[in-house]
């Protein structure tokens, strides 16, 4: 491989590292607990109304993506609207330092959560739409894994810098204070300027399309028309129907784990900001290790394989941390839990490749897209109205959990033969 391909995965990988510090700090540890215990005043209330609108925000994404994967398979502008999606996660973000521990500012924090989330969302498929053009064919499984392992280390990163420099001194950086909570107001900027920096190599580095030119109403039209085509061919193609369904569903699970993380380490066992940032750094850790290692384990084992592994781990230490009271314990299984979340991710980006002709992986990741996008609002929903129904964030994960199991049950009725084709 040769050094400007080399430079061209970094580049690519790096991206990961930079969006994940929106996912990671704003939409799961930091700003979500902040929100609901501050600005909301109720943290099971809190996180209710956060999780309803991250809900609204995945049906708004489910219902354009099929015009977001025509434009990415046909348009060629992969990098003008990667950019507009980073813009309006960094825009949205920054923003987020005017939302003050006060009630009047709901409405004000959740549609700027609303509108980064979109964008953070839209980025990730116009993203995920040029892994073919960066890796190849051969090697796209652990160019996925490695790209993974890195934004869990960049979410983590983000994390260290805020908790080392906003959280934790009695006198927080860049003259920034703790009254009104400006410390806590003040990741908002640190993440708009860390997802703005870091992205930068990816639209240095990442080439043209080779379909650039395409005008939007052609793409459109294209695109709509190919992934028609494509649907009828699919409908005689079970295992690729089936693992599309069963990505959806246990995709959908991890999303909602995402989201709400924070807030059901903050309400369950009361764990404060500090802790918790604290709590995401080693858990981060501990899913960027699995992504990495698990990159390899890919290779000898398969995708399929690896993904219902991965699954099994996470229903196994989600019942655990279910049933358990104990902070120390809690903390210790959750680790444990992340170390098989990156797998699941890289190894399913993985599996697309494999069921995928020669010359048609876009098509595919279009309805990969497509098929998570159409689900996404599902699971915060359900969680939120189960927590909402019980009055109880247990409750809430119970929901998760049953979305784990039942998509590696799916998955397991797909023919290995099928995949490995």
């Amino acid at each position: 491989m040769s050094m400007v391909n080399r430079k061209l995965i970094f580049a690519w990988c790096l991206y990961d590292w930079a969006n994940s510090a929106y996912s990671t700090v704003i939409g799961t540890f930091v700003f979500s607990v902040y929100f609901a215990h501050e600005i909301y005043g109720d943290p099971t209330g809190g996180s209710v109304v956060w999780g309803y609108t991250i809900a609204g925000a995945g049906l708004f994404v489910a219902l354009f993506a099929p015009f977001a994967g025509a434009i990415a398979d046909h348009g060629g502008h992969h990098k003008r609207w990667v950019g507009l999606a980073t813009a309006t996660i960094v825009f949205a973000s920054a923003l987020l330092f005017f939302a003050e521990p006060h009630e009047r500012f709901v409405v004000f924090s959740l549609i700027l959560v609303a509108v980064a989330t979109v964008g953070f969302e839209f980025g990730t498929i116009f993203y995920n739409s040029t892994l073919h053009l960066v890796a190849p064919r051969a090697q796209l499984g652990r160019v996925s894994g490695w790209g993974w392992s890195l934004g869990y280390f960049g979410g983590l990163a983000c994390l260290f810098v805020a908790l080392a420099t906003l959280i934790k001194p009695d006198l927080p950086w860049f003259g920034f204070s703790k009254q009104n909570a400006e410390n806590i107001r003040a990741i908002g900027l640190l993440v708009a300027v860390w997802v703005g920096l870091f992205a930068v190599p990816f639209f240095i580095y990442m080439p043209a399309n080779k379909n650039f030119g395409a005008g939007l109403a052609q793409a459109i039209y294209v695109g709509l028309r190919q992934l028609s085509s494509a649907a009828r061919r699919m409908k005689s193609n079970r295992p690729m129907v089936l693992f599309l369904v069963a990505s959806a569903i246990y995709r959908d699970g991890l999303a909602t784990l995402f989201t709400i993380g924070g807030l059901y380490a903050a309400d369950v066992h009361g764990m404060t900001i500090d802790q918790i940032m604290l709590f995401a750094i080693a858990l981060n850790f501990s899913a960027g290790i699995g992504a990495f290692i698990f990159a390899w384990v890919d290779d000898y084992i398969g995708p399929q394989q690896t993904v219902l592994i991965g699954l099994a781990g996470l229903v196994i230490f989600g019942i655990a941390i279910l049933f358990m009271e104990s902070r120390a314990t809690f903390i210790a299984l959750s680790i444990g839990l992340g170390i098989f979340v990156g797998p699941v991710q890289a190894a399913s980006r993985s599996l697309v490749a494999k069921l995928s002709a020669k010359d048609n992986e876009a098509e595919m990741f279009g309805f990969y897209a497509l098929s998570g996008k159409s689900a996404a609002f599902l699971g915060p929903f359900f969680y939120a109205a189960s927590t909402d129904a019980f009055d109880s964030q247990r409750a809430g994960l119970v929901t998760i959990l049953m979305a784990w199991a039942l998509g590696g049950l799916i998955l397991g009725f797909v023919r290995p033969k099928a995949i490995n084709a």
